[in-house]
């Protein structure tokens, strides 16, 4: 479970609170409308820019911000090394077996392909077309909350002007300046709820699904090289070295060590 996600939400709250109540009275920052016309106007706004085939899948989104990092390279290079051994003691369809028992969807599509004796060129091209498709679907969930994140302000902005013109419209010259000010702050805090929304919830959750969008596309990637060389007929000891170097530095001396 990645906890980064609601320690950040939850950092991120109890510091815009303490702050309040530090210059403040945080009642001063409490307004209904204000809530309605950012959180409503955001949300009807998202629904009206998106296909319901796009919107359904936000749950998902929420349990991938949850469930921590999914994709282990350093585990799947040892499968790839595996495979490898195998394909060069037994020949590519001796994989079948192992090949059936994948459960990563990708990595199974990719070995049944060169099980299948489909050419080079075309595994290639037909994997790294899937990692095109998997990256725009990431994308694309990327840009609901990105989108939404300049919603937010937008609707702070209009709720500003909403009170404005109602404390303008009923602003009375002998009330003095205090009435004057009073309503200013009121009309002001609806476009503190859209800064809010979008800087403390919905740009990091956009980032944080791009940054598991980089993951699975790392994942993958090294699963096409190592596809490749495994059709090639590599030596495993290479092939662990080469597919060793799209990890950190760190990783890169830890599974080399353990090679040796």
């Amino acid at each position: 479970m990645d906890l980064t996600t609601i320690l950040g939400l939850i950092v991120g709250v109890i510091i815009i609170i303490q702050g309040i109540v530090t210059s403040g009275d945080i009642d001063n920052f409490v307004d209904i409308p204000s809530v309605i016309i950012v959180f409503g106007g955001t949300l009807a706004s998202v629904l009206a820019s998106y296909p319901f085939r796009m919107l359904k899948e936000i749950p998902s989104h929420f349990m991938i911000l949850m469930r921590g990092k999914r994709f282990k390279p350093d585990k799947l290079i040892d499968e790839l090394v595996e495979f490898a051994q195998i394909a060069r003691q037994d020949g590519l369809l001796a994989l079948e077996e192992k090949a059936n028992a994948v459960k990563d969807p990708f990595l199974k599509q990719s070995l049944m392909l060169i099980i299948d004796a489909v050419e080079e060129e075309k595994v290639q091209e037909i994997l790294e077309s899937e990692m095109e498709s998997l990256s725009a679907r990431h994308e694309e969930a990327a840009g609901i909350y990105e989108k939404a994140s300049a919603y937010a302000p937008a609707f702070g902005m209009i709720g500003t002007l909403v009170g404005l013109i109602n404390m303008l419209a009923s602003m009375d010259v002998d009330d003095g300046v205090g009435t004057l000010t009073a309503n200013m702050s009121v009309a002001l805090v609806t476009t503190f709820y859209g800064c809010v929304l979008a800087n403390v919830i919905l740009l990091p959750i956009a980032k944080k699904l791009r940054i598991r969008n980089e993951e699975e596309l790392l994942y993958c990637q090294i699963i096409v090289e190592g596809v490749l060389s495994i059709q090639s007929g590599d030596n495993p000891k290479f092939l662990k070295e080469k597919l060793t170097s799209y990890l950190a530095k760190k990783h890169q001396k830890k599974l080399l060590k353990e090679a040796k």
